[in-house]
């Protein structure tokens, strides 16, 4: 098991090689970029819409993610045991759009995505 120290080092390397790859978006500006439904890229949306001049992103919303775990663990706390309670997947999807780069693109975004979109 690593320390804190150990840990906060590997942070700091996994946190370099982060920015590395941002970095490398930026220099490379690819046409396109797919990303999955993944936690990390998740929590990222808007770095990744702004650096990477994405477009648009529709998932999962953390907010009601997190919103779930705090009912998990207010029942866990509760008494109840884990293995008891439902697996639950978040019902709550958000669309971000990022304006500028739709302009930049001399796209004109439907006044029904945007009435739609969270951010």
């Amino acid at each position: 098991m690593l320390g804190p120290v150990h840990a906060a080092s590997a942070f700091g390397v996994a946190c370099r090689a982060i920015d590395s790859a941002f970095a490398s978006f930026m220099r490379e500006r690819p046409d396109a970029l797919f990303i999955g439904n993944d936690p990390f890229f998740t929590s990222r949306v808007v770095q990744l819409a702004l650096l990477a001049g994405g477009l648009m992103n529709y998932g999962t919303s953390l907010t009601d993610a997190y919103r779930q775990l705090g009912v998990y663990a207010g029942r866990i706390l509760k008494g109840a045991q884990p293995e008891d309670l439902p697996v639950v997947q978040s019902s709550k999807l958000e669309l971000v759009i990022n304006a500028s780069t739709a302009w930049m693109l001399g796209l004109t975004v439907p006044q029904t995505l945007l009435v739609a979109a969270e951010r």
